[in-house]
């Protein structure tokens, strides 16, 4: 709809692999051979972190920070009158309560899955075990001012343009 979007996760990358203070903080971590290349090598990083909250909770300490002050300086940069962050764990890091209002898009847990493994070319195993890590859709819902489904039987459309007419 022309409103200017920040998505995390490639922000996220992208900062991973080319801001020399994270990439430096990572290094001192999980030692320098987290990268191979000049890329990190998320194999690695995420065999460490699957199964260790500490590590986990360590990385997200590194990269967080980063991605907040990226999306600061993009939000500051924009003149619209709205803009959004895409995040799928905006109320896991804390950061639902830094904006006016929170969309919560969703879908059907198996429609889900599907879109993920087409998207990551994942497995199965691999999408459900992510999941399981993050909040429940359901109380992510609950948190958010506002729900978009984003299955067949809605329309997107519709949802986000009642929305904005709240919002606005």
């Amino acid at each position: 709809m022309g409103y200017p979007v920040f998505y995390t996760d490639p922000q996220a990358s992208y900062i991973i692999e080319h801001d020399n203070n994270v990439i430096d903080q990572m290094c001192t971590l999980f030692g320098s051979d987290i990268y191979q290349n000049g890329k990190l090598n998320r194999p690695r990083l995420a065999q460490i972190i699957f199964n260790n909250n500490k590590a986990k909770e360590a990385v997200n300490g590194i990269v967080h920070p980063a991605v907040w002050e990226r999306f600061t300086a993009w939000s500051n940069a924009q003149t619209s009158p709205i803009v959004f962050m895409e995040s799928a764990i905006l109320h896991e890091c804390g950061w639902a309560e830094r904006f006016d209002k929170v969309i919560c898009v969703t879908a059907h847990l198996e429609t889900r899955i599907t879109r993920t493994i087409e998207r990551d070319k994942s497995s199965r195993e691999n999408v459900i075990a992510r999941i399981k890590n993050q909040m429940s859709d359901e109380e992510k819902c609950k948190a958010s001012h506002f729900v978009i489904h984003t299955d067949e039987e809605f329309s997107e459309i519709e949802q986000l343009l009642s929305i904005l007419g709240k919002i606005l």
